[in-house]
């Protein structure tokens, strides 16, 4: 690292003590920044970088509300507003029960370079609460959500701070939150969340475009190495929205998705997964992967061991941060893997994308390859700030234009600061150096 950086990490370090999600976000990012700090000085003056990595605001508050047997639930309810020098923050909401402010910082700081690469208009934020939704009944669901908007509601709305979904929280949720918000607020202010009900403000192919997006940036690493997803075998994690849709786009390129998993284990579908039957069960019923292999002749449930041992071409982790660690990666590039794009948000750690990188692997970082999501609810807005609504394949054909341009953004940039073909500091740098600029504009606030 380059001393100023290092100094800046060391100070993070100092002021964040026992977040290491955080940590390990930062430490990527600045890593990635040294020879960008090297040939450009000027954006470590007015003390940038230390702006950059300590967020704007953070917001943290109780969130009580009352379960089906009539006793008091208190959960903990945040929102980290982290960069708005490129627009209104913008980033999901994490219901889970993980949830604590370390992994938020981590979620907000990388939607500051993510939302940055779309090129939209839009700065980074994150939220979420350790409720859990799962074994909860859709009252229950709804007087949390109505308890969490109404202490969110003071501090959102669609030229400040824009949330949408993310782990445990889907369209039920976005609504139930919405509903609450108009209520509070006697505003129908269709862009103060997005991943909406179709039919009061949402964007055809939102619940796609983070799936999509993902496989989309790696036919566009393969085709720069002229190669094609045809005929390709995947290994994907996850069984939520972000891989059912990555499944479903891999299959479109005529590729062949053979696993997916959720906290309960994981499935090996070895004539290729049944869509419309994970879909039901996952979608609708909101069951278990072991119901998929019930149903299934070919698919087999494993409770241990890694999914990332199937052989395979293509790796699309979609599940959690760091779930593919240093011996997964062994196994893949054994195996013979020629890809791997993230479409979940940091889910290979440090050791494993080490092993990649050295072993020539194609791997893109998630701000660069899942970045696809929140492309598409910075459509939403737009779509919303006109009273438009465009159709799904236009959405769609804008949704692979933008990542076509980062993908092509994040090559150019490797290839500027003398590291061709790291997608890891192309992304980063190219994310840094559009939100610098802004910063350095826009003065020291």
């Amino acid at each position: 690292m380059n001393q100023q950086v290092q100094e800046v990490y060391e100070e993070v370090l100092r002021r964040n003590p026992n977040e290491p999600e955080f940590h390990q976000a930062v430490h990527e990012v600045l890593t990635s920044l040294s020879p960008v700090i090297d040939r450009q000085p000027e954006f470590a003056e007015y003390a940038l970088l230390d702006r950059l990595v300590e967020p704007e605001r953070q917001i943290l508050f109780r969130v009580p509300w009352v379960d089906d047997s009539g006793k008091v639930q208190v959960n903990r309810g945040y929102r980290i507003e982290f960069n708005s020098v490129l627009g209104p923050y913008k980033g999901g909401l994490r219901f889970h029960h993980s949830v604590n402010r370390n992994i938020i910082k981590f979620l907000g700081f990388e939607q500051i370079f993510k939302n940055a690469l779309t090129g939209q208009g839009i700065g980074g934020g994150k939220g979420g609460s350790d409720f859990d939704p799962h074994g909860k009944t859709d009252n229950e669901i709804m007087r949390f959500c109505q308890a969490f908007m109404t202490e969110l509601s003071r501090h959102i709305g669609d030229k400040t701070d824009v949330p949408a979904g993310d782990i445990g929280v889907g369209a039920r949720e976005i609504g139930y939150l919405f509903g609450q918000y108009r209520r509070l607020t006697n505003r129908y202010e269709t862009g103060v969340l997005t991943g909406k009900g179709l039919d009061w403000g949402g964007s055809l192919a939102r619940t796609e475009a983070t799936g999509y997006g993902t496989v989309m940036f790696a036919q566009n690493m393969l085709a720069d190495r002229g190669m094609d997803l045809e005929g390709m075998t995947v290994a994907v994690s996850g069984a939520g929205n972000v891989a059912i849709y990555a499944i479903e786009k891999a299959q479109q390129f005529g590729a062949k998705p053979v696993t997916f998993s959720d906290s309960s284990g994981w499935v090996y579908d070895k004539d290729g997964i049944d869509l419309d039957l994970l879909k039901e069960i996952k979608e609708v019923k909101r069951g278990r992967v072991a119901d998929y292999v019930a149903q299934r002749p070919t698919a087999e449930l494993h409770t241990d061991g890694s999914l990332w041992s199937v052989p395979c071409d293509v790796a699309l982790p979609c599940a959690t941060q760091n779930e593919l660690h240093e011996d997964d990666a062994r196994t893949l590039v054994a195996n013979g893997c020629k890809v791997v794009a993230e479409g979940a948000n940091m889910p290979c750690t440090p050791e494993a994308i080490d092993i990649f990188q050295e072993a020539s692997v194609l791997y893109a970082p998630g701000k660069a390859a899942n970045a696809g999501g929140v492309a598409v609810s910075a459509l939403e807005m737009q779509q919303n700030a006109s009273r438009a609504r465009w159709t799904f394949d236009q959405v769609e054909e804008s949704l692979a234009l933008i990542m076509k341009d980062i993908h092509d953004t994040c090559l150019a940039t490797a290839d500027e600061f003398g590291s061709p073909g790291d997608y890891v500091l192309g992304a980063n740098a190219a994310g840094f150096v559009r939100v610098a600029k802004a910063m350095r504009a826009q003065g020291v606030i």
